[in-house]
């Protein structure tokens, strides 16, 4: 932490840092679950995939409602990973 002048300044700071770790650890496992929605579309499975389907949903629409990522991403995200998985379900 930077020496900051007031004391409100230096909570703020404090506040940031928690801030800033929880953000993160939400965007990784948010990463790491479209990850795995990819890797099912991959494998073709469509019970696999509906299930890490509506995980990444659930999370994405979490991240954004709590001002993590914007609804707009959250709301691209959902749709391009839809498309794909309806694609790769219709593919067999």
């Amino acid at each position: 932490m930077a020496s900051k002048k007031n004391k409100s300044a230096r909570k703020r700071e404090r506040q940031n840092l928690k801030r800033r770790a929880r953000n993160k650890s939400v965007i990784s496992a948010l990463r790491t679950q479209i990850k795995k929605v990819r890797t099912a579309i991959s494998t073709k499975d469509k019970e696999k995939i509906q299930g890490e389907l509506i995980k990444a949903e659930s999370m994405l629409d979490k991240a954004a409602s709590k001002g993590i990522i914007h609804k707009n991403k959250a709301s691209r995200h959902i749709s391009r990973l839809s498309k794909q998985a309806f694609k790769a379900s219709q593919a067999k």
